[in-house]
C-alpha cells in the first residue's frame, strides 16, 4: 500500500508537467491545423508532378518501343531484300565467263556455231533468273563517268567525246535493289592536251 501511495504522487507531479504542454498544443491546434492543410496542398501538387512525370515517362517508353518495333522490321526487310548480295558476287563471275565465251565465239565456223548457242541460252536464262532477284546491270557505255556506280580503271585523251565520258567498258556493274553490287569496271575520256 505505501508503494501505492508514492506511486500517485509521482502520477501527480508528472500531469503537472504535462498541463502545460496540452495547453499549449490546445493553443497550437489551429496553427497546426493550417500546417496540415499547407501539406496536404503540397503534397497534392507533388503527387500531380509525380503522376505528369510518370505519364511522360510512359509515352517516352512507349515512342521507343514503336521506334525499337519500326528499325527492327527494316532490319527484316534488309535483310530479306540484301540476302542474295553475297550469292550474288559469287555468281557475277558466271556471267562474265559466259559473255567472253560468246564474244571468242563469234566466228562463222560452223562447228562452233552449236555451241555458241548453248552458251547464248544459258546466259540468257542466268540473266533473266538474276533479273527476277532484282539484279540489275551496269552497263554505261557512253554516259557521264559517275564515281558511285563505276569504277575508272584508265583515263584516255580523247577529242571525240566529252571530257568525264565512259568510252569503254571493261567489267559490268550491277546492283541489287538499287545496291551496288560490283561498280562497272571503265576507261574514262579526258579532254586532248
Amino acid at each position: 500500500m505505501a508503494e501505492e501511495e508514492n506511486k500517485q504522487p509521482e502520477a501527480e507531479q508528472a500531469n503537472e508537467q504535462l498541463e502545460p504542454q496540452v495547453e499549449a498544443t490546445a493553443a497550437g491546434d489551429a496553427d497546426a491545423v493550417e500546417e496540415a492543410e499547407l501539406s496536404l496542398e503540397d503534397l497534392v501538387a507533388q503527387l500531380q508532378d509525380e503522376v505528369a512525370a510518370a505519364k511522360d515517362a510512359a509515352l517516352r517508353t512507349h515512342a521507343d518501343a514503336q521506334n525499337f518495333k519500326r528499325r527492327a522490321e527494316q532490319d527484316v526487310e534488309k535483310a530479306r531484300k540484301f540476302a542474295l548480295e553475297q550469292f550474288t558476287k559469287e555468281l557475277l563471275p558466271v556471267v562474265d565467263n559466259l559473255e567472253r565465251a560468246l564474244e571468242s565465239a563469234s566466228g562463222d565456223e560452223e562447228i562452233i556455231q552449236p555451241i555458241a548457242e548453248g552458251v547464248k541460252l544459258t546466259l540468257k536464262s542466268l540473266q533473266d533468273a538474276l533479273k527476277k532477284s532484282n539484279i540489275e546491270v551496269v552497263d554505261p557505255q557512253g554516259e557521264p563517268f559517275d564515281p558511285n556506280l563505276h569504277q575508272a580503271m584508265s583515263m584516255v585523251e580523247s577529242s571525240e567525246v566529252e571530257p568525264n565520258s565512259v568510252i569503254a567498258v571493261m567489267q559490268k556493274g550491277y546492283t541489287l535493289h538499287g545496291r551496288l553490287v560490283r561498280p562497272a569496271m571503265v576507261m574514262v575520256s579526258k579532254s586532248a592536251s
